[in-house]
């Protein structure tokens, strides 16, 4: 059977892995990726077939696991986080549903697609930092790219104003490198500057650190790409537990 599977990895490593997602990389012919997470893979898969492309060419890296899955091979198709929280699984069904290609048959009527869910950054994030999302919470990404920064500038002021725990994807980049202090200034409209916030850099692979700021400190510091930000809501408090800074935002029980 013609078969392509989406797959998240969550954090890349591989005790983070779904059983789910390993029995798939496990059992196909091919993986399909975005370089840097297909480097993370090849440790764990070294006698698969792996074909990439850079970032900015999401649509030609599906038609290239499309192409493979019509062979007749079995194809997964590869993303950091979750498959469907700013995956891949996206692209995929988009590509099949909206983009019929002529070459790889209309709607690629005779390729079976599986999503397999992974751990995302604000879970595995979240983990590290202790428990900041235990109440309702937003996950907002501050790329550009696709969305416009007028409707990101929207997104965070609503969840500021109804009081969410925020976790923020993307937060900087080189071309973006005020985007994290723009949005920390749109929650002080609405959040104390002594708001318990905190930081996790590099998930689940060397050199992950994870730091619990306020606010007002949340404001300079310099973020990247691989930093995922989590921002408190106004009960969210900062606790101090075998020599570590901790996040907890309590739901409600009694204590």
């Amino acid at each position: 059977m013609k078969k392509l599977t989406v797959v998240g990895m969550g954090p890349g490593e591989y005790e983070s892995m779904t059983l789910r997602a390993v029995k798939a990389l496990n059992t196909c012919d091919v993986i399909v990726g975005y370089t840097v997470y297909v480097d993370l893979a090849k440790p764990y898969f070294p006698d698969k077939e792996f074909l990439t492309t850079p970032m900015k060419r999401e649509i030609e890296r599906c038609e290239m696991a499309f192409a493979e899955a019509e062979k007749g091979r079995s194809v997964v198709m590869i993303c950091s986080g979750d498959a469907g929280i700013y995956g891949m699984a996206g692209p995929i069904l988009e590509l099949a549903e909206k983009y019929p290609d002529v070459e790889l048959g209309e709607k690629h009527p005779e390729v079976e697609i599986e999503v397999i869910p992974g751990i995302t950054a604000a879970l595995s994030g979240g983990a590290v930092l202790g428990a900041p999302l235990m109440h309702d919470f937003a996950v907002i990404s501050l790329s550009d790219l696709l969305t416009p920064w007028e409707t990101i500038e929207n997104r965070l002021d609503a969840a500021a104003k109804t009081d969410f725990s925020i976790c923020l994807y993307n937060p900087s980049s080189r071309k973006r490198a005020d985007y994290l202090k723009r949005a920390c200034e749109i929650f002080l409209r609405y959040k104390s500057s002594d708001t318990v916030c905190g930081i996790v850099k590099n998930i689940g692979r060397d050199g992950e650190t994870k730091k619990v700021m306020t606010l007002a400190e949340l404001k300079d510091y310099e973020a990247d790409m691989f930093t995922t930000v989590f921002v408190g809501n106004s009960r969210t408090e900062k606790s101090v537990l075998g020599g570590q800074n901790w996040m907890v935002t309590p739901r409600g029980y009694r204590v």
